[in-house]
């Protein structure tokens, strides 16, 4: 029998802690993972396990090789006393993902990252992803949904922004369903959302990319003015524009014409 174990475990406001205690939800998300590697298990990497009820599931998939990152003490001592086969095997890592160094972790790098990520950091989570976009190749995790429909959402909508053109320059993104808040203990006070992201075929952008991520920053900074106003220093002319409208292939367009004018 399937297990939930959160009542273990106090969940912690200052990590961001909301455990999932539906077992459906928790075997949706470990299902909704696609990537297989040929003739060897593929290092899957979660991030947050909390007291493991989606690691329960991850681990059913034969086609995985998974670790587990998590840093709040009490969850690591329960994952190590309930999952021992992944503590005998090291795959229990205690730390900061967003401190670790990955490269020293998974040499070998890391194709899948799957997850329940902590609401407050899942932005940072994601640019972390994107330092390691050649290893990683799929994403699959459950975010705050506000955030996963701008993740997901193209250009000429609201919700578009920073985020939005750096994903969707390395990966194909689909969002897959929402959650309510009833499924999780507490219940945060906001709906998730589950997404996927599949890396796509753009090795490295056409574009000088230091450059391309700092057009994008300045364009959202001022996401309600025309580029014009955000990025003045740059233009001779009148751009009418707002960032908003501009997809990732505009914005490396956007990118080389500014290139030659600095």
């Amino acid at each position: 029998m399937q297990k939930t174990f959160s009542m273990y475990v106090k969940p912690k406001k200052k990590l961001g802690q909301h455990f999932l205690k539906d077992l459906t939800i928790a075997e949706k998300i470990a299902s909704s993972i696609d990537y297989k590697e040929d003739n060897k298990k593929a290092v899957c990497l979660e991030i947050g396990p909390g007291t493991g009820v989606l690691t329960q599931f991850l681990l059913q998939n034969e086609n995985l090789d998974l670790s587990v990152i998590e840093i709040d003490e009490e969850s690591v001592e329960y994952l190590v006393a309930n999952f021992t086969d992944l503590y005998k095997n090291e795959k229990i890592i205690g730390g900061d993902f967003l401190q670790l160094d990955l490269k020293k972790e998974f040499p070998e790098g890391f194709p899948i990252v799957c997850g329940n990520f902590p609401y407050n950091i899942s932005s940072q989570i994601f640019f972390k992803i994107l330092d390691y976009k050649d290893s990683v190749k799929e994403v699959v995790c459950m975010i705050q949904r506000e955030v996963a429909q701008r993740i997901v959402n193209k250009a000429g909508t609201k919700e578009y922004g920073i985020l939005s053109v750096f994903l969707q320059a390395y990966y194909d993104i689909e969002y897959l369903f929402t959650v309510d808040e009833n499924v999780f203990l507490p219940p945060p006070k906001v709906k998730s959302a589950v997404i996927r992201l599949k890396r796509n075929n753009r090795e490295n952008l056409p574009c000088d990319e230091k450059f391309f991520r700092q057009i994008v920053k300045e364009s959202f900074n001022l996401r309600r003015k025309m580029l014009r106003n955000s990025l003045g220093k740059y233009f001779t002319g009148q751009e009418t524009l707002r960032p908003e409208q501009l997809s990732v292939d505009d914005f490396v367009e956007l990118t080389n014409l500014l290139t030659l004018k600095k």
